[in-house]
């Protein structure tokens, strides 16, 4: 019998939110989700399992969902994975699958896939008040799933120790399993090795260091070459932080540096502060953010982590769209949260230091290969706009759309694109690029419901260096969401938004001047 508690639901109207229920991205369907777990590829499918409410629409009652997916589009969504039980809440962690049959739990034919969560443990258990790292696996290809007996498998009898990211390290000495993990709120990532994934030896820690105004979670460790360079390597370190994220609430760091199975040693420019910024006052820490790496400089990306097992060496992301400063009252019913699209992730060298370069997946690549056969392709020739606006096509109910320009500021004080925007120009999302500045600004402070939460109305910035002149961006914009990848996928921006009904039209304007028009699409996909 489990203690599972049924979650009150807020009072929202289903049939008032049902225009945003994304086309493209993935919702509970009626449930509560945050966290992307456990994602791997197996045997020809995506596998997102995730934070999940089985029993409402805020956080509670932690249990893992489970979706799969062919394209990491298109998803179809199964029973509760990995349930809580009147022991145990199943907070966040990973999914290998193991190869060589190191645990035992499957064969060297029929390998297992095999889940490292955190365990919260409840007044009923022996481990109660603390957090430690447990086992469940399936020998069904993520079908069904069994909690190991011996469990927990990794204690350190803290509160906070939690969001096991495992993975396999081949050394000079052979492989292990490393395990990248979380003192939460003590500001550190701390690393394991096991070779069986039971029993587990301590390796080192790393931190604080630049953003540790919150708790870190949810870690990610995993090496890139940069610019395909087989014979540079460079490891990245991905740390969540909540709160005090570059753009208030919830978001991503990352690190860059070496790893050498042991501990991780990051370069040194990417080190804003090496014991942390939280000591600082409040405008020397929002100066000091800005030169922190963010995986996203919008309020609504977080807890990203990478796809295990993907195939041709591919590192795909996906992140949790929402922020816990509203995330429990965002305006939708009976679902409520989704995620990210799926992003592809690659090193290059930016002024002579590596830096992450993210690209949606969309059916299976990345975007700039699918626009054209997407339906509805709209495309401009190069001309000038001075002084005036644009009308792009309306958003399509039941379909996302894939805004891709290339812009020559000129002579204008702003590059800007409404989006959901209304026929008297009141309300919409303004995507704008400021010349004198050179950032790149994400406004929903009139972007239809934003009164559910004081904290909701906002507007994000990023700084955005423009190459040859040229702004590149690569929009995506589905019902309750916009996603930005400017200068091909060296910034990316991600907000909610809840558009009124009446407010479907997009446009593009330059003002204070005049500007070119490089290239301009606009593709629906659903």
């Amino acid at each position: 019998m489990s203690s599972c508690l049924d979650a009150a639901r807020p009072e929202t109207d289903p049939t008032e939110t049902t225009r945003f229920r994304p086309a493209i991205h993935f919702t509970a369907r009626d449930t509560w989700l945050n966290d992307p777990n456990g994602l791997v590829f197996y045997d020809g499918l995506y596998h997102l399992f995730f934070q999940n409410n089985p029993y409402g629409n805020v956080w509670g009652n932690m249990s893992w969902g489970h979706a799969t997916s062919r394209d990491l589009l298109h998803w179809t969504e199964h029973h509760v994975a990995i349930a809580c039980d009147e022991a145990e809440d199943i907070f966040s962690g990973s999914v290998v699958v193991d190869h060589s049959n190191t645990s035992g739990f499957g064969t060297a034919d029929e390998p297992a896939l095999v889940a490292i969560y955190t365990s919260a443990y409840k007044a009923s258990s022996e481990h109660c008040g603390t957090q430690a790292q447990s086992l469940a696996y399936s020998t069904d290809a993520g079908m069904t799933w069994r909690k190991y007996e011996g469990n927990p498998v990794l204690t350190r009898n803290s509160a906070h120790f939690r969001d096991p990211k495992v993975f396999r390290y081949q050394g000079e000495h052979g492989g292990c399993w490393v395990m990248v993990a979380v003192e939460a709120q003590h500001q550190k990532v701390v690393f394991y090795r096991s070779d069986d994934l039971k029993t587990w030896d301590f390796l080192s820690d790393f931190g604080p260091a630049n953003a540790d105004a919150g708790e870190w979670e949810c870690p990610d460790l995993f090496p890139l070459a940069v610019d395909g360079d087989p014979d540079n390597i460079k490891w990245v370190l991905i740390v969540n932080v909540n709160p005090g994220a570059v753009a208030g609430g919830s978001g991503g760091q990352y690190f860059i540096g070496h790893f050498d199975g042991e501990r991780f040693l990051p370069d040194a420019c990417t080190v804003v502060a090496p014991a942390g910024l939280s000591s600082l006052p409040d405008p020397e820490m929002a100066a000091a953010l800005q030169q922190c790496l963010w995986l996203d400089w919008g309020r609504d990306c977080y807890a990203s982590v990478s796809f295990s097992n993907a195939p041709d060496g591919r590192r795909i992301i996906i992140g949790w769209m929402n922020n816990w400063d509203y995330a429990n009252e965002l305006p939708t019913a009976p679902w409520r949260s989704s995620m990210t699209l799926a992003r592809e992730v690659r090193l290059t060298a930016v002024g002579g230091s590596a830096r992450l370069i993210q690209q949606p997946v969309l059916a299976g690549h990345c975007a700039r290969e699918e626009l054209t056969p997407a339906k509805d392709h709209r495309s401009a020739d190069s001309f000038e706009l001075r002084n005036s606006a644009l009308r792009l096509p309306d958003a399509a109910p039941g379909s996302a759309q894939i805004i891709e320009a290339e812009l020559l500021p000129g002579s204008a004080e702003r590059l800007e694109l409404r989006l959901f925007g209304s026929s008297d120009g009141s309300k919409g999302t303004i995507l704008g690029y400021n010349t004198a500045t050179a950032q790149l600004i994400l406004d929903r402070r009139q972007s239809g419901n934003t009164h559910f939460h004081e904290k909701f109305s906002s507007t994000e910035s990023a700084p955005l260096v423009l190459e040859d002149g040229v702004l590149k961006l690569l929009i995506v914009v589905d019902h309750c969401s916009v996603e930005v990848f400017a200068q091909d996928g060296r910034t990316v921006m991600t907000d909610l938004i809840f558009p009124e009904t009446e407010s479907p039209e997009n446009s593009l304007s330059a003002v204070g001047g005049s500007a070119t028009i490089l290239r301009l699409a606009v593709s629906t996909l659903s």
